[in-house]
């Protein structure tokens, strides 16, 4: 059993780790509700605060990141900036801060999303993050120390959220969170490093 921080809890893809972790020891962290500590990802000292309450833990999972959605052409700086500081920033600040504290051998999987290789209307900022983090996660794993591995999973829309996002994704099919729960699984369980775990229709 690993000590396990899954950020984003109460969400529907935070839903979908939790599928994936149930053998494992859970720390529920998010912005508000009903979690065991509430943590800001834009914030480094959230994030460090959150580390140095939590102590001891083997892996970190995420499933947030803020994205704005406009067109490019009416996108402005303000919604670029706080797209990247959540989806993209906050993300990797979890792992500069989190390597400090992370156990020897533990893992972080991070989320990104599908939109930056199907890309849709009004979705640039989210699929422009998106393809950072992946990147990030491919570049990054290659200087990671003690053993520590990093992954992101890239899923489609969800089953769960299809009434939210469904009509902004025409031709897209949903899965459902039980099976991104298996990606999560994986990253957390497995011996991979540095992959992007697709998970498509």
């Amino acid at each position: 059993m690993k000590t396990v921080i899954l950020i984003g809890a109460q969400g529907k893809m935070g839903q979908a780790a939790l599928a994936g972790l149930s053998k494992h020891k859970v720390i529920t962290a998010g912005r508000s509700g009903d979690v065991d500590h509430i943590v800001d990802i834009t914030s480094e000292q959230s994030i460090a605060e959150l580390y140095k309450k939590v102590g001891y833990f083997d892996a970190v999972v995420n499933t947030v990141g803020l994205c704005e959605y406009e067109t490019f052409a009416d996108m402005s700086e303000a919604q670029w900036m706080s797209t990247i500081m959540s989806k993209m920033m906050g993300q990797i600040n979890l792992v500069r801060i989190g390597q400090k504290y992370i156990a020897d051998g533990g893992s972080f999987t991070l989320i990104s999303g599908i939109l930056n290789v199907k890309p849709i209307p009004f979705a640039i900022a989210d699929a422009t993050t998106s393809g950072a983090i992946d990147t990030f996660v491919r570049c990054v794993s290659l200087e990671m120390s003690r053993g520590t591995r990093i992954n992101v999973v890239n899923p489609t829309v969800l089953e769960e959220a299809w009434g939210v996002y469904g009509e902004m994704m025409p031709g897209f099919q949903p899965v459902p969170g039980k099976l991104v729960g298996k990606a999560f699984e994986r990253s957390v369980d497995g011996f991979i490093s540095g992959e992007v775990i697709f998970v498509d229709a």
